[in-house]
C-alpha cells in the first residue's frame, strides 16, 4: 500500500494561541507531547530558529527507539511555524523528508491549529511508516491538547 503524501490535520484546543504556540515550540513542553500515545520523546536538539536543528528520540514501550531529525525554517510568533523533518534509520540516514507547516490561528480564546505534512522524498520501504503519519500526528496532538488545555 502506498503512503499518501499530503495530509491536512486540524484540531480545536481549548487554550489561547499564545499558550499552544509555545507548548508547540519550547523544547521542555514538546518533550511532553511529540509522539503517538505511548511513546516517550526526549528532545536531543530544537533551535528555535530559521535553520536551527531539530532532533528527537521517541522511545516506545521494550526499549525501541524511533530517531527523527530536522531543521526549522520559519517561526512567525503566534500564528506559524514550519519544520522540515524525518525519521532515521539504524544508520543515522533519512527513511523519508516531510515539509510540515502549523498554523495557529485565534478562535475566540481558543486555538484552530491547521497542520499541513506534504512529503517531500521518501526511500523504498519509508510508506510502512507514512502510512502511520495521520495516526501518529493526531494522538500527539491529542496529547498537545490536553496539556496546553491544562495550562502547559
Amino acid at each position: 500500500m502506498t503512503a499518501p503524501e499530503h495530509i491536512v490535520i486540524t484540531k480545536v484546543i481549548r487554550a489561547p494561541r499564545d499558550l499552544v504556540f509555545v507548548a508547540w515550540t519550547d523544547p521542555a513542553h514538546v518533550a511532553k507531547w511529540w509522539g503517538p500515545d505511548a511513546i516517550t520523546s526526549e528532545v536531543l536538539a530544537w533551535e528555535m530558529r530559521p535553520g536551527g536543528t531539530i532532533r528527537i528520540d521517541m522511545h516506545a514501550p521494550k526499549g525501541v527507539v524511533y530517531p527523527m531529525s530536522g531543521t526549522i525554517r520559519e517561526v512567525v510568533p503566534p500564528e506559524r511555524f514550519v519544520f522540515q523533518s524525518g525519521a532515521l534509520d539504524a544508520g543515522g540516514k533519512s527513511l523519508f523528508e516531510v515539509l510540515a507547516t502549523v498554523t495557529f490561528a485565534d478562535q475566540g480564546g481558543e486555538t484552530a491549529l491547521t497542520l499541513d505534512l506534504h512529503v517531500l522524498s521518501k526511500t523504498p520501504g519509508a510508506d510502512r511508516y507514512l502510512l502511520g503519519m495521520k495516526a501518529g500526528w493526531t494522538q500527539s496532538l491529542g496529547r498537545l491538547a490536553t496539556l496546553s488545555e491544562a495550562g502547559g
